[in-house]
C-alpha cells in the first residue's frame, strides 16, 4: 500500500498536467480534423466525410488568402516596429535612472491591463481627431498593432535584462572591450532569446487580433475579420486549413528553438 501510494504521489501531478494539456489542445485537434472535412453544406459543423480538396485548394474561398497575406504583412511590420521600440524602452527602463521612470513603468502596463475595446476605441478616437477618419486602413491598423504589442515586448525584454548578470559585461570591459564591443559580443547575444520571444509574441498577438483591428481597419479585411464575417453565413473548411498551417508553423518554431537551446547547453 505504501508503494502504491508513493507511485500515485509521484505520477498524479504528471497525469493531471497531461490531462489539462490534452483538454487545452482538444480544440486544435478539432480544427486539424475539420481541415479534412467534406461538409454537406457551409452550415454543417459535423465531420461528414474525408477529403484532400481543402488542402489542395486552400484559396478557393474568395478573399480568404488575400486576408491572410494582409494579416501576415501587418503582423511582420508591427512585430518589427514594436520589437525595436520595445527593446530600446526596456534597456532605458532597466539600465538607466531618470525622472519619470516609475510612471513610465506604470504606463507600460496600462495597455496590457486595459480591455481591447477600450484600447481600440481610444485609438479610433485618436485617428478621427487627427482627421484620418476617411483614411482608415493598413497604416492605422499597423499603428494600432504596434501600440498594443509594445507593452508585451517591453515586459518580455525587461524580464530578460533583469536576470542578466552585470558582472559578465564588467568582465568583458576588464578585458579591454569598449562599450560597443561589449554590447554586440556579450550583451546582445545574452538578451537575444528574450528579444526573439517578444517578437514571436508580438506577431501572434497582431495576427490574431480582431477587436482593435475591426475598429481601425476601414475597408481592409484581415484574417480574423474574414473568419468573423464568414461565420455569419457558414465557415468554409479552408479556414481550418489556414488555422492548421499556422499552428504547425508555430509548433515548428518552438521545437527548433528548443532543440537549439539543448544543443547550446550541451556545448
Amino acid at each position: 500500500m505504501t508503494r502504491l501510494g508513493k507511485w500515485i504521489g509521484d505520477h498524479l501531478i504528471l497525469a493531471i498536467g497531461l490531462a489539462v494539456l490534452f483538454y487545452m489542445f482538444l480544440p486544435i485537434f478539432v480544427v486539424i480534423l475539420m481541415s479534412f472535412n467534406d461538409p454537406a453544406s457551409k452550415q454543417s459543423y459535423s465531420f461528414d466525410g474525408f477529403t484532400w480538396d481543402n488542402w489542395a485548394n486552400p484559396c478557393d474561398e474568395f478573399g480568404m488568402c488575400e486576408s491572410v497575406l494582409l494579416s501576415i504583412k501587418i503582423g511582420l511590420s508591427a512585430t518589427l516596429g514594436a520589437t525595436i521600440l520595445g527593446t530600446l524602452m526596456a534597456f532605458a527602463l532597466v539600465r538607466h535612472r531618470f525622472r519619470g521612470r516609475a510612471p513610465a513603468n506604470v504606463f507600460t502596463f496600462l495597455p496590457m491591463a486595459s480591455p481591447e475595446i477600450v484600447m481600440g476605441s481610444s485609438l479610433l478616437a485618436l485617428f478621427v481627431s487627427a482627421g484620418l477618419s476617411g483614411q482608415l486602413g493598413f497604416w492605422t491598423i499597423l499603428v494600432a498593432h504596434i501600440m498594443f504589442c509594445l507593452s508585451f515586448v517591453v515586459v518580455t525584454v525587461k524580464a530578460r535584462l533583469a536576470g542578466l548578470d552585470p558582472r559578465i559585461e564588467q568582465a568583458a570591459m576588464d578585458l579591454y572591450a569598449n562599450e560597443w564591443q561589449t554590447f554586440w559580443r556579450v550583451t546582445f547575444p545574452l538578451v537575444f532569446p528574450g528579444i526573439l520571444s517578444a517578437a514571436l509574441l508580438a506577431f501572434s498577438l497582431s495576427f490574431d487580433d480582431f477587436i482593435i483591428t475591426n475598429l481601425n481597419a476601414g475597408q481592409e479585411v484581415t484574417f480574423p475579420m474574414f473568419v468573423w464575417g464568414a461565420s455569419l453565413r457558414g465557415i468554409p473548411p479552408q479556414i481550418n486549413v489556414i488555422g492548421t498551417i499556422m499552428f504547425l508553423l508555430a509548433l515548428t518554431l518552438v521545437l527548433v528553438g528548443e532543440l537549439g537551446a539543448r544543443r547550446r547547453a550541451r556545448r
